[in-house]
């Protein structure tokens, strides 16, 4: 293109994009004749990405709060969750949960008020129900999503199992992950709790 048709195509869109301003302050949709047809096309939204399949949508829009709701049917144990745990965690994780490339998972109990806090599953999350969302919703990396509400649960037994939260023989559902009471429950406050100091 040369640098003249730029212009023009330059002073052609400045003279479409007045005529848009000056009808909408005006109060009135823009006339049909305020846009030149040779720039009607261009003025049209862009068509990028593809639509996105219900299914995926779907897998998108699974929420689970904090009192268990939304937590889905199935089950899986401590020890199902230490062989899922070496298989699709340990390369970032580590073999025993406390971290490589990625964020380590178990330990710092009694950290947070250290001057070197171990923000971890055991020593910060407040609900239980937020590991098992998490796991589901963004984890293995390579994979985000892929794993069965069984998997799930049993991985989320074994990383409460190695904070000390559960037994060896423990088996987590949806009523017994919700019952799970985390040592740091009462370290968040709510927006509009009393309690929360001022900004």
């Amino acid at each position: 293109m040369s640098t003249s048709e730029m212009r023009s195509r330059a002073a052609a869109w400045r003279a479409a994009a007045l005529a848009l301003l000056l009808t909408a302050c005006a109060g009135a949709g823009p006339a049909p004749s305020a846009v030149p047809a040779a720039l009607a096309a261009e003025l049209a939204p862009p068509r990028l990405g593809r639509p996105v399949p219900a299914e995926a949508l779907a897998r998108g829009d699974r929420h689970v709060f904090p009192d268990g709701r939304g937590l889905p049917a199935g089950r899986g144990s401590v020890a199902q969750g230490a062989v899922l745990y070496q298989a699709q965690c340990a390369a970032c994780h580590g073999v025993d949960g406390r971290g490589l490339t990625a964020e380590e998972l178990v330990g710092g109990v009694g950290s947070l008020a250290s001057a070197e806090p171990e923000k971890t599953v055991g020593s910060y999350w407040p609900h239980a129900s937020t590991l098992f969302d998490f796991i589901r919703r963004a984890m293995p990396l390579h994979a985000p999503g892929s794993l069965k509400a069984d998997e799930v649960y049993a991985l989320s037994a074994w990383l409460l199992h190695a904070n000390g939260i559960l037994p060896a023989e423990a088996v987590l559902d949806a009523a017994s992950l919700a019952a799970v009471r985390m040592p740091n429950r009462a370290g968040f406050v709510a927006v509009d709790d009393p309690r929360r100091p001022p900004p």
